[in-house]
């Protein structure tokens, strides 16, 4: 790619977009998946994230969370920790890439009944 791209998620210019599936791929077999969204919706829901984004939103959230409350680009960027990390990089030059990224304990306490993995 020689073109700089818009990341979706926090619109900075980048060279190296990432494909991410607003429902993931883990879970397009899911029963409820498939009560819920047309087979070919599911594989067409994708959104293109510069890397620190991308890893910013799998590092909050379980994958079971991104299909069942987080399977839009509107529902994620509405999410106070998605949008103070969006505010926060969108200034940023391409390349950057952040120091730390929150852990899984950070994705286990957002819910109260989510198990370890």
């Amino acid at each position: 790619m020689n073109e700089a791209e818009r990341c979706e998620l926090c619109g900075r210019e980048v060279h190296l977009l990432t494909r991410h599936h607003l429902i993931p791929r883990t879970r397009h077999a899911n029963k409820r998946n498939k009560r819920e969204f047309d087979r070919a919706e599911v594989k067409k829901r994708v959104a293109w994230f510069c890397r620190p984004c991308h890893n910013h939103v799998h590092a909050l959230f379980t994958e079971k969370m991104l299909e069942r409350d987080f399977n839009t680009l509107e529902s994620l960027a509405s999410h106070p920790d998605v949008a103070r990390f969006v505010n926060w990089i969108r200034h940023k030059p391409d390349g950057f890439r952040p120091a730390n990224q929150p852990s899984a304990n950070k994705r286990r306490n957002q819910k109260p009944n989510a198990t370890p993995w």
